[in-house]
């Protein structure tokens, strides 16, 4: 592994859909935030539309600007190269037909010192995951109601 690689936090990645095309823009400024802050690095931010017909288009963050409600220009740019269009594909397959999505690939730079000491040490991840909201609170629920 090179030395560049080595100081690395997890990298993960988000599909969100906007249903009907309808982006509101309400979390750009918290995801500006959270780069700002150095907490998270943004790898790729790619944008797919998903027609009634059921084809896929890839949309370029410019192509998203300049209609007065969003601004996205400080996400031009984000572009590591990791997703191509098979990946915008498998994406769209998730979505409902007429509606949009955001592909996040990012940096968790607030895990890299400790991932990079578990690296040193001889560690290696085996398995990771994610818990989605709506799971845990049903099985917070269920767990309130054996109480």
């Amino acid at each position: 592994m090179s030395d560049e690689l080595e100081d690395v936090g997890p990298i993960d990645y988000l599909v969100v859909e906007f249903p009907d095309n309808r982006m509101t823009g309400e979390g750009l400024p918290l995801l500006v935030d959270l780069v700002d802050r150095g907490i998270i690095r943004i790898l790729d931010l790619m944008f797919v539309r998903k027609d009634d017909d059921g084809s896929v288009t890839g949309l370029e963050i410019a192509d998203l600007t300049g209609d007065g409600e969003l601004d996205l220009s400080v996400f031009e740019g984000a572009s590591s190269g990791l997703l191509g269009q098979d990946d915008l594909e498998e994406a769209a397959t998730a979505l409902e037909p007429g509606s949009s999505a955001g592909i996040l690939v990012y940096e968790n730079r607030w895990a890299a010192p400790f991932a990079a000491a578990l690296r040193r040490g001889g560690a290696r991840l085996v398995a990771s995951g994610r818990i989605p909201v709506d799971t845990l609170v049903a099985a917070l629920d269920a767990t309130e109601d054996a109480r």
